[in-house]
């Protein structure tokens, strides 16, 4: 328990003490350096001496967007510009990241036309919906990627996803996003979104930052970074954060806390570059699922009484520390075994990275890169998920626990907090379940790519990814817990006798039951390899591409049986009558298969600022581990894509716009509740345009516009999903013909800028107007989630040739916005006018000081 501040204390003073360092050398030096930064305009970061392809994108950043060289999903380490690029490639640099002011890495997704991240769980456990793929739910067509390598081979695990194995920070150097197209045949083969984050490196000259921020939410955070030159055409890095907050909902406990060091070496040639680089996050968020709110009307919400659907949060004093249940002990009054549980550990990620990037030009043609990358670590989650039953009154609750349980009639109940108060049984209440998840993760894996110049202007280049990863998890859901229906709630204790037996209805800490959805112990292996072949041929004003891609998985895993009954053999101790627990033996799965992925894609250059381009492609979607846990038969998905696009630039312009058809065909989807896990095979069509403009009517001004229209719907499902209808009867009902779960038809963002030279700098100012449509929070149409808006804002102060500060918020007007509906139902979840659904966070505002040298 002491080592957690001793290893914060830690990373905060070796960032500041090698940050401040660095400063002062800076200060020290600034009087013999020269400069041709205006006073007006903040001071730039000197540029990397690395590989040929390095050096272009770095020297590209000064030109204009088209002109941009990017290197993601292209199969040369030399990058390709944006305007050559047939299939759709969203890039930032480090300061347009800073003002996109996203509130965990899945949120600044959004930056892409078409995707749109459910962030408002906290900083990690994001649900990421990419346009007209039929997600629902967590993230299975995302990849994260640094430096060019996935972080993880398999795109998404259930309380997994790469979004939450990464955090922002200083050491990004810039973003690339990009869509389908070549995607489906490089790394993992991600038909979805790949984001892929690249690091900066050292300078000749030592540079870097160093920057302090405070929140309203309670934030103090720590930012810094330094770039050096360790000897002649070696270089090295350093940087990271340190970070603690309440949250916007405050927990009365440390929400998020944590921090992440990165560094990295790089050795520069003539004729290419090799990098080393390390990352290490620890960091505890705290994650939040459905809550109560007041549900009128189709599509309008509104807050429950005593809990704020903006800043409310099940998590408190009283509830953060609890021990589980887990193992039986079979004797009568005996003390079963189980696990302790902290929610203040949250969704945390306690992850190392490290990795090798290795790009050589022989000539005569000849060229080749390696991406070699290592993940560890544990993902682990602790947070209370609904359980799917609406808020009631504690009198009721009993009464219907006493009819489930067949106890006598004419009981007495006895209901009291855990600090020993009573409890009223009028008060509302309500069941969350305490789920208690360990995963350990490892992988690797390497890309190898070597390219020859056939002849001048057709390149072709073959390659293989290989992939080693393993999961080994163990689950404890359920573990119901009865609490407060309010903010920052109390446990509730509860016994029930007749003079002369005493039932308990709870446990002392207020659990109604131990593992009652699902005991999981499982171990996973996972091999991945693809060969890959791709030829780039440029004819005048045309640059056409193909590939081919043949990937082989094989997947082995061993789940431990279960059984379930009394953990104590006690028949008055009716929280764990009905527990599930691990047996002796496993079920052991095995999958392997081979499958291709293919494109084509054909772009014309119509004159440096204007190109348009054709693409289709044929994409896979392995199953991943949980898929062959629901069902071991589970077929892989196909995904056939088309897409036409048109990219233009002028002084006052520039527009980049799309659209696409993408058809999907036997995707699995299981869904969790409080009985278990059920999964559904089914495919999906979509059409669609995805757009991002920007226009500059006037000097200092501009206005970004950009979002999605997309109309996607389920068919080719065979049978009927049951479900309750509004009345309480069963019903079955098909999906087919369905709008794609909790994706918008249409979505925007639209920011209006402007920025006021000063003799001592800048000031740029900003607001973005974020709507996002109507929704279904379940396949069936049932929970309509409506629509909403949010307005955020940001202004930063250039001052001179170091200092920038900057004051950003978000949800200013504290709309509440519904991002997912009752996670544990199919069909109607509303009743008596309350539903359990999830909004964004309400307003936050922070501020920054940042010292640039």
């Amino acid at each position: 328990m002491k080592t957690k501040p001793l290893t914060r204390v830690a990373l905060s003073a070796a960032i500041t003490a090698t940050l401040v360092s660095g400063a002062v050398y800076a200060q020290d030096t600034s009087q013999t350096q020269t400069t041709t930064t205006p006073a007006t305009t903040a001071p730039t970061t000197p540029a990397v001496k690395a590989s040929p392809g390095a050096q272009q994108s770095a020297n590209a950043k000064n030109a204009s967007t088209l002109q941009q060289v990017v290197v993601t999903g292209t199969a040369t380490f030399g990058g390709i510009k944006k305007i050559d690029a047939a299939y759709s490639i969203t890039s930032m640099t480090a300061q347009q990241i800073k003002e996109a002011n996203p509130k965990s890495v899945a949120d600044l997704l959004k930056a892409s036309p078409g995707v749109y991240p459910e962030s408002s769980g906290g900083q990690t456990g994001a649900n990421i919906e990419v346009a007209g793929f039929p997600g629902g739910g967590d993230a299975p067509y995302y990849t994260g990627q640094l430096n060019g390598t996935p972080i993880y081979p398999m795109s998404n695990l259930s309380f997994m996803d790469q979004s939450s194995m990464f955090r922002l920070d200083d050491t990004i150097d810039r973003v690339e996003i990009v869509q389908g197209g070549p995607s489906v045949l490089y790394g993992n083969g991600q038909p979805g979104v790949t984001s892929n984050f690249i690091l900066r490196e050292g300078t000749d000259t030592p540079s870097g930052d160093i920057g302090v921020t405070y929140g309203s939410e309670g934030l103090y955070r720590l930012d810094g970074f330094l770039g050096f030159k360790i000897a002649n055409n070696w270089y090295g890095s350093v940087g990271g954060f340190w970070r603690r907050s309440d949250g916007v909902r405050d927990p009365q406990f440390p929400a998020d806390n944590g921090g992440q060091f990165t560094a990295t070496i790089t050795r520069d040639w003539d004729n290419g570059s090799l990098m080393f680089y390390a990352r290490a996050l620890k960091d505890h968020n705290q994650f939040v699922t459905d809550t109560p709110i007041l549900n009128p009307s189709k599509g309008q919400f509104s807050n429950y009484p005593y809990f704020d659907a903006l800043t409310g949060t099940f998590g408190s004093k009283a509830d953060q520390r609890e021990f589980i249940e887990t193992t039986p002990c079979f004797t009568l009054g005996c003390k079963p075994g189980g696990v302790d549980a902290n929610l203040a550990k949250g969704r945390g990620a306690d992850i190392r990275t490290f990795g090798a990037n290795f790009d050589w030009d022989f000539g005569n043609g000849w060229s080749m890169s390696d991406k070699l990358g290592f993940t560890a670590g544990e993902l682990n989650t602790i947070s209370f998920f609904s359980t799917g039953d609406n808020p009631t009154t504690l009198g009721s609750y009993i009464a219907s626990q006493e009819t489930a349980d067949g106890l006598p009639a004419g009981l007495v109940a006895n209901a009291t907090y855990t600090n020993g108060q009573s409890a009223s049984l009028g008060q509302n209440v309500t069941q969350q379940g305490l789920w208690w998840v360990r995963k350990n993760l490892e992988a690797a894996s390497n890309e190898f790519h070597v390219s020859k110049e056939l002849f001048e202007g057709n390149t072709l280049t073959l390659g293989n990814y290989t992939a080693v990863y393993q999961d080994h998890d163990t689950w404890f859901l359920g573990n119901n817990m009865l609490l407060q229906a309010v903010n920052n709630p109390n446990p509730i204790v509860v016994s029930l006798t007749n003079g002369v037996n005493t039932w308990d209805l709870t446990d002392p800490q207020g659990f109604v039951s131990a593992v009652s959805a699902a005991a999981i112990k499982e171990r996973w292996h996972g091999f991945n390899s693809a060969f890959f072949l791709t030829d780039s041929w440029k004819i005048d004003n045309w640059l056409i591409d193909g590939g081919i891609r043949v990937e082989h998985q094989n997947a082995n895993g061993a789940i431990a049986n279960t059984a379930k009954g009394d953990l104590d053999d006690n028949p008055y101790t009716l929280y764990n009558n009905s527990s599930q627990y691990f047996a002796p033996g496993n079920q052991y799965i095995n999958f392997s298969k081979t499958e291709k992925s293919w494109t084509l894609g054909a772009n014309y250059e119509f004159n440096p600022s204007m190109s348009a381009y054709v693409r289709a492609n044929l994409g896979v979607h392995f199953p991943d581990f949980d898929d062959l846990r629901g069902l071991p038969t589970t077929p892989v998905q196909k995904i056939k894509n088309y897409e036409i696009g048109f990219k233009y630039q002028a002084d006052w312009i520039y527009a980049d716009v799309s659209a696409y058809r993408r058809l999907f065909y036997n995707v699995p989807y299981t869904i969790t509740t409080d009985t278990g896990q059920n999964t559904y095979v089914y495919g999906s069509q979509s059409k669609g345009v995805d757009f991002i403009t920007t226009v500059k009517p006037f000097e200092n001004a501009a206005v970004t516009f950009s979002g999605d229209y997309m109309d996607g719907h389920y068919y080719r499902y065979i049978g009927c999903i049951t479900y309750t209808t509004q009345a309480g009867a069963n019903a079955c009902s098909s999906i087919n013909g369905m709008q794609l779960q909790r994706q918008p038809k249409f979505q925007f963002r639209l920011t209006p800028s402007y920025t006021i030279p000063t003799s001592w700098g800048s000031v740029k100012a900003w607001i973005t107007y974020e709507y996002v449509g109507n929704r279904y929070g379940d396949l069936i149409q049932q929970q309509p989630l409506g629509n909403y808006y949010d307005l955020a804002f940001g202004v930063t102060a250039n001052v001179g040739q170091h200092w920038v500060v900057g004051v950003q918020g978000t949800n200013l007007t504290n709309q509440i916005g519904i991002t997912e509906g009752n996670a544990r139902l199919f069909g109607f979840a509303s009743s008596n006018g309350v539903i359990l659904a999830r909004s964004i966070e309400g307003r936050e505002v922070n501020g920054q000081v940042k010292y640039n040298f």
